[in-house]
């Protein structure tokens, strides 16, 4: 199986299967001296860790990481500094339950990868999906934590904006509020009506799909190419790989097509060392390259395929079958893509930081040329 590596100059390739002993990540092209530790990674791994409350699945891992490479003793601090070698970062599965997935192993799950998956390698991981299992993402998340060193002035941050039908309200916005409540949502109030709504899901063994909207605020003007590197493009790529992404959208997105001219386009005033936009339809970005504005990304998350109802199905002999698929799974999703979507949009930025520095040789954000310049 190729494709497993994802970005330029910050590469990262992850490893693994849902039901293996471990999984990872080798991060490839990170620069020598950035201070590092797991404590570092290990926050961001917590966020996405699977049992933290009723809305998510049952699974008991601790997603504990370990750095295994790429990394070298500071002798004056005592701490670890990146060497510039290949990093690579290895999570341990401990609480696999391989047999929930023995009644279906020959049977295609609707909504799964089963069946493409079985056509396109002629052999599948049966348990829990393998590759395909939204397991993998914990490899990217400790990816997207070393990322986030590259760029420690870049602020990412995310947040559910809708579950199922439900939206937030923007008015209740604040960021404060995304970890006080187990579906890192901005708006308090919608998080309760939201937890005796997904209550009724869960317990009819049903499920809801979900939107996040990511945000990374201080990027620097100039991120990004005009044509084929775009940043708006590698960024919708990254999320769209994400497991279950069904649409993704920048600035005002699907939006855009409803609105006119004057109101779709950002109107700039002078300001005292550089242009400002009065609105931000764009999303921080304008022919592929970063308008200083906060980048802002949405992306939408199908239901749950793995779900208690019955359903039509076949099997791997083409017979018309049942199925109820049994095991520990999110009612939503959505949920636990909420840190997944942040590690995706940090893989992203910093590899188009090292991008524009490797073409233009400065640093991003300079504003306008100096007299003479």
């Amino acid at each position: 199986m190729s494709h497993n590596s994802f970005g330029h100059l910050f590469r990262f390739t992850t490893w693994g299967e849902s039901h293996g002993p471990a999984l990872g990540a080798v991060v490839d092209g990170c620069p020598p001296g950035l201070a590092i530790s797991e404590a570092d990674i290990q926050h961001h791994m917590d966020r996405r860790r699977p049992g933290q409350s009723r809305f998510t699945t049952q699974r008991r891992e601790p997603d504990q990481v370990k750095i295994l490479s790429g990394v070298f003793e500071d002798e004056r601090t005592g701490g670890l500094r990146t060497t510039g070698t290949p990093i690579s970062l290895m999570i341990e599965n401990v609480d696999q339950r391989s047999k929930d997935y023995s009644e279906i192993r020959d049977k295609y799950r609707p909504g799964h990868a089963d069946f493409t998956y079985q056509q396109k390698y002629g052999i599948r991981d049966y348990r829990g999906g393998g590759r395909s299992s939204a397991r993998e993402t914990a490899a990217r998340v400790a990816a997207g934590a070393v990322a986030r060193l590259v760029i420690p002035d870049i602020v990412i941050r995310a947040s559910l904006v809708q579950i199922g039908p439900h939206k937030i309200d923007y008015a209740n916005f604040d960021w404060d509020e995304v970890d006080n409540n187990p579906f890192f949502c901005a708006d308090p109030v919608a998080a309760e009506h939201w937890a005796e709504y997904l209550d009724g899901v869960r317990k009819a063994g049903s499920s809801v799909g979900a939107i996040i909207e990511v945000v990374a605020e201080n990027v620097p003007v100039g991120l990004g190419a005009p044509v084929y590197g775009k940043l708006d493009q590698d960024i919708a790529s990254a999320m769209m790989s994400i497991n279950a992404v069904k649409a993704v959208e920048i600035g005002a997105g699907f939006e855009a097509a409803e609105l006119t001219g004057e109101a779709n386009a950002d109107e700039m005033r002078a300001g005292p060392a550089m242009p400002y936009f009065k609105s931000n339809k764009a999303g921080g970005i304008l022919g592929g390259i970063s308008n200083g504005d906060p980048v802002v990304a949405r992306f939408a998350v199908k239901p749950t395929s793995s779900i208690l109802t019955p359903r039509e199905t076949v099997t791997t002999e083409n017979q018309d079958t049942d199925i109820v698929t049994k095991g520990r799974h999110d009612p939503c999703v959505g949920i636990r893509a909420v840190p997944i979507g942040e590690a995706m949009m940090a893989l992203v930025l910093a590899d188009h930081y090292l991008r524009h520095r490797g073409q233009t040789g400065r640093e991003a954000g300079i504003g306008f040329p100096a007299d003479g310049e």
